[in-house]
Order: C-alpha cells, then sequence, then structure tokens
C-alpha cells in the first residue's frame, strides 16, 4: 500500500488499527538499536533510515537528491516489510539473521534480497531485529557503498572500452 505522509507519525496515523502499534513498535525498535548518524525521513513511500546528505552529500547513486537508504518499513497490502540494505549486502549479516531467526518465530522466514515479510504481526521479531539494526554501523556501511559503487564503475567502464574497442575492430 502507498501512504502519502511527510513524516513518520503521519504515515503511522494512516494505517489500518491492526497495524498501527506494529509498524509503532518496530519504528521504536529500530530508533533504539541503529548506531549513530542515521536519519528517520520518509522515503520512496516508507519510513526510512539514511545516511543523510549531510554526512554522503553524493546521495543514493540511482537518484542522488535522494540520502543513501539503509533500513525502510512499510506496510504493504499483505504484510509489514522490514528493507534493510545490510542483509543484502553483507553475506555473514545474512547468514547470521537466517540461523537467528528460527530462534525467534516459529513460521518460515518470507524474504527476498534486502525485504522481510511478515504477514502476521504477531511474529515480527523485535528483539532480533534490534539486533540487527546494531550489526552495521553508519561508517562500514558507507565504506561498503563507496567501494561497491568504485568497483561497479570500474567494471561499467571496462565494458564500454571493450565495447569501443569491438567496434573498431574490423
Amino acid at each position: 500500500m502507498n501512504y502519502e505522509a511527510n513524516s513518520p507519525e503521519e504515515y503511522v496515523q494512516q494505517l489500518p488499527e491492526g497495524r498501527k502499534e506494529a509498524i509503532k513498535r518496530l519504528r521504536q525498535t529500530i530508533k533504539d538499536n541503529l548506531p549513530p548518524g542515521f536519519e528517520e525521513i520518509m522515503s520512496y513511500g516508507m519510513i526510512s533510515y539514511v545516511i543523510p546528505h549531510s554526512v554522503y552529500p553524493e546521495g543514493y547513486h540511482v537518484n542522488p537528491k535522494e540520502p543513501l537508504p539503509f533500513i525502510s518499513i512499510a506496510s504493504q497490502k499483505n504484510h509489514i516489510a522490514l528493507y534493510h540494505m545490510g542483509i543484502y549486502t553483507y553475506p555473514g549479516i545474512l547468514k547470521w539473521f537466517q540461523e537467528e531467526y528460527p530462534r525467534y518465530v516459529k513460521t518460515k522466514l518470507d524474504m527476498g534480497k534486502s525485504c522481510i515479510r511478515f504477514k502476521r504481526v504477531e511474529t515480527i521479531p523485535y528483539g532480533l531485529i534490534g539486533e540487527l539494526a546494531r550489526k552495521i554501523t553508519l561508517e562500514d556501511y558507507l565504506l561498503w557503498y563507496k567501494e561497491e559503487l568504485n568497483s561497479m564503475n570500474s567494471r561499467k567502464s571496462k565494458d564500454i572500452t571493450a565495447k569501443a574497442k569491438e567496434k573498431m575492430d574490423w
């Protein structure tokens, strides 16, 4: 579901009653456990925790006007979603999360690359989410991001050079 909101509080107020408390608690869990420096904003229609432009002026490479996203939470049509870029970027954290999840929740883990879906609010493992939020500092995530961007740009440059050579090779 897409909610038009200018602030996290406004977003929460628009939620159906069955989702408000879960999102409030999830939001508080993240805020209580997130390492210093991240900022809470509305981004892409979700409550998001980002590296602000004041820390990383270049912003998100997909849209430099947006700050660099790290964690987002959203109430979707059939589930509550937690998007965590650290799970996507750090294989060790993904492995840890997948191993810990069954200790907190008896239902099967439902996740994509960076999205963890909770179909029933009573199965949200707030303690585990708190631990997950503490795992990566702003500095570590930003270092990984910059290295990944450099690597992407290097690969892209090599691809462009190879294609240019192919065109000139007659």
